[in-house]
């Protein structure tokens, strides 16, 4: 099916209690605009708007829906929905807040707040001399605190990596742009293809999804941790199973950064979702472990070199 541009809602159209001042993301599946509610507060609004089912073109508000793709629009409206009643009921400094959700124009829309900063793609991309090891263990122990929270809801993330984590101007790292509903609609409508990320989704994003739990995101984790490392999107998980080209982060980055910090990522991107961490909090406990370095070995002098050699010649 040709991918379709929805076009968005114009600036300073009110929508319900709020008035739309730009658009801030397009993705396939939703639009996202920062507005601002009726006490002059800036928020995020995110619009249910997959354009493989939907098309709006300039000047509307209400999208057109073929009658063969309502069902699945209608569905996918639902679960996007309940996703925003779900995350509604969280609040946790490490994920993003929904404030309110709603229908309009014969659609839906979730309300976060709108946070100051720039995701940890873009730091990472324009600061690539500090992504230390002290960086890493940092931020993602600080976004897993999110996670925790996530899964302890019986909620899964599904669309981790460096993109949807949001890195506040204080450094706090922030989860966004859940992929839940998204994976329910790819399970369950054909009309709808899966909105993972090749590279950061598990095995269990393309097949046998009824594996699919908190070691997927650890998986996520794991590969959003390779990623600041390398600058690059890792081998994607379905072309691992066929042909594994993942050159294990020991291997790669041996002596840059400490071997616990490498074997944790080598860890969590296991193949077999029985082998990596099973819960969060077995993951945090690898990444704030003290690092112990190995001591140096006393060099030998100049004498005990000679030594040696005169001990070898006397002892063939």
């Amino acid at each position: 099916m040709v991918q379709q541009a929805n076009h968005p809602l114009p600036a300073a159209f009110q929508l319900d209690e709020y008035c739309i001042e730009h658009q801030l993301s397009l993705g396939g599946f939703s639009i996202v605009y920062v507005a601002t509610d009726g006490e002059g507060k800036r928020v995020a609004i995110k619009e249910y708007l997959p354009n493989t089912l939907a098309l709006r073109s300039e000047g509307r508000t209400a999208p057109i829906i073929a009658e063969d793709h309502l069902p699945a629009f209608r569905y996918g409206m639902k679960c996007f929905f309940e996703e925003g009643r779900a995350l509604a009921g969280l609040s946790h400094p490490n994920v993003i807040r929904v404030l309110n959700f709603f229908r309009a124009n014969d659609t839906v829309y979730m309300v976060m707040e709108y946070e100051q900063g720039r995701t940890l793609q873009e730091l990472i991309q324009k600061h690539r001399a500090g992504v230390t090891e002290n960086f890493i263990r940092n931020v993602f122990t600080k976004m897993l605190n999110g996670l925790r929270e996530v899964h302890s809801h019986r909620l899964l993330h599904l669309d981790l990596k460096p993109s949807n984590i949001y890195m506040r101007n204080n450094h706090i790292p922030v989860l966004i742009d859940f992929g839940a509903a998204r994976q329910t609609l790819a399970c369950d409508t054909p009309m709808l293809k899966p909105m993972y990320t090749p590279g950061f989704a598990s095995p269990e994003h393309y097949s046998q999804r009824e594996l699919l739990g908190p070691w997927s995101d650890i998986y996520s984790v794991g590969a959003s941790m390779y990623a600041c490392i390398s600058a690059s999107t890792p081998q994607a998980a379905d072309s691992r199973l066929d042909k594994d080209r993942l050159v294990p982060a020991m291997v790669r980055w041996e002596g840059q950064y400490s071997d616990q910090l490498l074997e944790t990522i080598d860890w969590c991107l296991c193949l077999n979702h029985r082998y990596r961490p099973q819960s969060v909090f077995a993951l945090q406990k690898a990444l704030t472990e003290p690092v112990v370095a190995p001591l140096p070995q006393p060099k030998a002098t100049w004498l005990d070199q000679m030594v040696g050699k005169l001990k070898k010649s006397r002892n063939p």
